[in-house]
C-alpha cells in the first residue's frame, strides 16, 4: 500500500484514490450496493403504499407511511448492542459476508410479497431489512479506522456519506421507476432487490481480512441489559456522546423529510411518482456532495467547526422551504418535466438541495469524531450505542410527524416546526460543548478572512508534550494556529488579548492560560507557569508566543526567559514556528497603514510554517528566535 502524505505535509492525495486500493473500495461497494438495495425496496413500498394503499387495506397512506418508518427503524432499538458485541468479536470481512447472505434471503420474501399484493409479507420484509442495516451498522463505522489513518478518516467518511446518499439516489430513483411500470411494477422491483443484493455478496468477497478488536468478548445476548450498558459506557466520552446525540437528531431530521415526500408530492406540489423520486434524488445529490465538500472544507482533519456551519443551513432552508410551498396547489397529477417547467417549483428544489448539502457538512465530521476518539476495543460497541439513539430518534420522528399531522399541521407546516426545533437542538448542544462553536469562529476565520498556506506542520509529535513557540503579529494568532494544527494546544497568552470580548469565548473554549506581567500581577505569572507545566506533564501541546507582546513595528522583539521557566518544570521537545503575511492586516497592530492596504489584509494569502523540534536541552532563546525568524523570512 502506498503512504499518501500526511496532513500538512505538502500536497495531499485526493480521497478518490482510495476507491482504488483493496482496503477501502471492496467495503465502499458492498456499502453502496446495501444502501442502494435498501431504498430500492423501500421506496418501492412507500410509492406503493402511498398510491395504491387505498386498493390494499382502510388505513391511510399517511398512516401507512409512518408505520413503515417505525417497522424499518424498530430492530435498530432492539438489536443494535447486540449486533456491537458481534462486530468487535468477529473478524468483519466474514461476517459482512454473512450479512450480504442473510439480505439475498430478505429480498426474497419482499419479492414474493410483490407478488402477491400482500402487506403483511412486505413489512415483514421491511422489519427484516432493519434487522440486517442493524448487524451492518457497527461494522460499516468500526472497519474504518482498522484500514485508514488519522488523515484519511475525514475522506474516507466523507466518500461512505457521498455513496450511502448517492446509493439511496439511485435506490429512489430505480425503485420508483419500477415501481411505476405498470401493470407489473412491483414484481420488477422485487426482481431488482433480489439482483442487487445477489452484486452485494459478489463484491463483499474481496473485503480484505479485519482482525476482531475484541475476539475473547462474552456476548450479552440480553438486548435490554447491553443496551443499557452500551449507552452508559458511551456517555463515558462527554464529547463522544453529545457527537452521537447530535448525528442522532440529524437523523431525526433527515427521517422526517424522507418519510413525508411522498405526501408531500402527491398533496402539496400535485406530482406523481416521478416528482416523489425527483425530491429524494435531489436532497440526496445535496448529503451527497456536502460529503464530499467536507474534506476539502476542513484541510483533510476531523473539522468539527464544520457541524455548527451545517446546523445553520439545516434550519435557515426548512424555513424557506415552508415558506416556498406556501401558495402551491395540487390539481391533477403531473410529471418531472410538468413540475420542473413551474418556476415557483425551482425555490423548492433549491431548498432540498441546499438541505441536503449542509447536512453532508453536519454529518460527516460527527461520524468521523465519534471514530477518532472512540477506544478502539470498544468502538464497535460505541457504534452500536449511536445506532440505538438513532433509532430511538427516528422512531420518535415517526410518531411525533404523524402526531402533528393528526392535530391538523400540513407537511410544510411540519418542515417548519422541525427547522425551528433544529435550530433549538444545535444551540442547546453547542452551549453544552462550546469546541463545537469554538472551532466553528476559528474555521469562519481561516477561510472568510484568509487564506492559509500550512508547511511543516506535520513535524508537530502526533502524540505526548510538546511546546509550540511561535512570533506574535496578531489578536488573531492563537485562533488562526488552533484552526491549522490537528491536535488541541494550550496556550500561554497576555491576559488583556485573552479578556478580548468574543475572542475570550474562545480562548476559554481553547484552556488558554492567562499570564500577565510580574509587575501587574506576580501570582498569575506563576499560576500560567504551573498551569503550562501540568499541562505538558498530562501529554498536552502548549503553545507560547516568547516575545511577549504583539508586535506594533512587524520585527520580532526579544525572546523573554518565561519559556525556560516552563521547560524547567516540565521539559518536552519544542517545535519553532512562524506567521506569514499578518502584518498589516485588520488584527494586527500595524500603524500608519492606509485604509485599503488593512482591508486587503482581510483576504490576503497568510502562512503558518513549523520547523523541526529541537530537544529541550538545546532550546535556548538564541537558537528558537533565530529559527523562528529563518521559518517567517522577509514576509512579515
Amino acid at each position: 500500500m502506498d503512504e499518501p502524505t500526511k496532513s500538512d505535509g505538502g500536497p495531499q492525495r485526493s480521497q478518490f484514490q482510495l476507491l482504488r486500493e483493496r482496503r477501502f473500495a471492496p467495503f465502499f461497494w458492498t456499502q453502496f450496493r446495501g444502501a442502494g438495495n435498501d431504498n430500492i425496496y423501500k421506496n418501492a413500498l412507500v410509492i406503493f403504499v402511498a398510491f395504491q394503499a387505498a386498493t390494499l387495506t382502510t388505513l391511510s397512506s399517511n398512516d401507512l407511511v409512518n408505520v413503515a418508518a417505525a417497522v424499518f427503524i424498530a430492530p435498530f432499538v432492539l438489536f443494535s448492542a447486540t449486533a456491537g458485541q458481534i462486530a468487535d468479536k468477529f473478524e468483519k470481512s466474514r461476517l459482512i459476508r454473512f450479512i450480504k447472505l442473510f439480505e439475498i434471503a430478505i429480498m426474497v420474501v419482499g419479492a414474493i410479497g410483490f407478488y402477491r399484493r400482500d402487506l403483511v409479507l412486505l413489512f415483514v420484509a421491511l422489519g427484516l431489512m432493519g434487522v440486517h442495516s442493524t448487524l451492518f451498522g457497527p461494522v460499516k463505522y468500526a472497519i474504518l479506522p482498522q484500514h485508514l489513518r488519522s488523515d484519511e478518516l475525514i475522506g474516507g467518511n466523507g466518500l461512505v456519506e457521498m455513496g450511502t446518499f448517492v446509493a439511496i439516489l439511485l435506490g429512489e430513483i430505480v425503485g420508483g421507476l419500477v415501481i411505476a411500470i405498470k401493470p407489473d411494477g412491483p414484481i420488477y422491483a422485487g426482481a431488482t432487490a433480489i439482483a442487487v443484493a445477489l452484486a452485494g455478496y459478489a463484491v463483499s468477497r474481496g473485503i480484505p481480512q479485519t482482525p476482531a478488536v475484541a475476539p475473547g468478548l462474552s456476548i450479552n445476548w440480553n438486548p435490554f441489559t447491553e443496551t443499557w450498558r452500551n449507552l452508559r459506557f458511551a456517555q463515558g466520552n462527554r464529547v463522544v456522546w453529545l457527537s452521537m446525540l447530535g448525528i442522532s437528531w440529524f437523523w431525526f431530521y433527515g427521517a422526517t423529510y424522507l418519510t413525508q415526500f411522498a405526501n408531500y408530492t402527491k398533496d402539496v406540489l400535485g406530482g406523481d411518482e416521478h416528482v416523489a423520486t425527483l425530491l429524494l434524488a435531489i436532497f440526496s445529490i445535496g448529503i451527497g456532495a456536502g460529503s464530499l465538500l467536507c474534506e476539502r472544507l476542513s484541510g483533510h482533519k476531523v473539522e468539527i467547526g464544520l457541524v455548527p456551519f451545517g446546523s445553520i443551513g439545516l434550519s435557515l432552508f426548512a424555513v424557506d422551504l415552508y415558506f416556498a410551498s406556501r401558495g402551491l396547489t395540487a390539481h391533477e397529477m403531473s410529471g418531472a418535466g410538468a413540475f420542473l417547467a413551474e418556476p415557483r417549483h425551482w425555490r423548492v428544489a433549491a431548498d432540498l438541495v441546499l438541505l441536503g448539502m449542509f447536512g453532508g457538512f453536519y454529518i460527516v465530521p460527527l461520524y468521523a469524531l465519534i471514530q477518532e476518539r472512540s477506544e478502539p476495543a470498544y468502538r464497535s460497541r460505541i457504534i452500536a450505542a449511536n445506532n440505538i439513539l438513532n433509532a430511538i430518534f427516528m422512531v420518535a420522528s415517526a410518531g411525533i410527524a404523524l402526531g402533528l399531522l393528526k392535530a391538523g399541521l400540513s407537511i410544510p407546516q411540519l418542515f417548519l416546526v422541525i427547522g425551528l426545533m433544529n435550530a433549538a437542538v444545535a444551540l442547546y448542544i453547542y452551549l453544552l460543548v462550546p469546541e463545537f462553536l469554538m472551532r466553528f469562529l476559528a474555521w469562519l476565520l481561516i477561510h472568510t478572512f484568509y487564506r492559509v498556506d500550512k508547511q511543516g506542520l506535520e513535524r508537530i509529535p502526533e502524540e505526548g508534550p510538546c511546546v509550540i513557540v511561535c512570533n506574535h503579529v496578531s489578536f488573531v494568532d492563537a485562533v488562526v494556529i488552533a484552526a491549522c494544527v490537528r491536535r488541541q494546544i494550550r496556550f500561554v497568552m497576555d491576559h488583556r488579548i485573552f479578556a478580548i470580548p468574543l475572542l475570550s469565548f474562545i480562548f476559554r473554549t481553547m484552556r488558554a492560560i492567562p499570564i500577565a506581567p510580574a509587575k501587574e500581577d506576580a501570582a498569575m505569572k506563576e499560576r500560567a507557569f504551573d498551569e503550562a507545566a501540568r499541562a505538558l506533564d498530562a501529554g498536552e501541546v502548549v503553545c507560547i508566543f516568547p516575545e511577549g507582546r504583539i508586535t506594533d513595528t512587524g520585527d520580532l522583539y526579544p525572546f523573554r526567559p518565561g519559556l525556560q521557566r516552563i521547560l524547567e518544570k516540565a521539559p518536552a521537545p519544542v517545535v519553532p514556528m512562524a506567521l506569514r503575511g499578518l502584518w498589516g492586516s485588520f488584527f494586527s497592530r500595524a500603524k500608519g497603514a492606509k485604509a485599503m492596504r488593512r482591508l486587503r489584509g482581510i483576504f490576503s494569502r497568510i502562512a503558518l510554517v513549523a520547523g523541526a523540534p529541537v530537544a529541550p536541552d538545546r532550546a535556548t532563546l538564541e537558537l528558537l528566535q533565530q529559527q523562528v525568524l529563518m521559518l517567517r523570512g522577509d514576509q512579515r
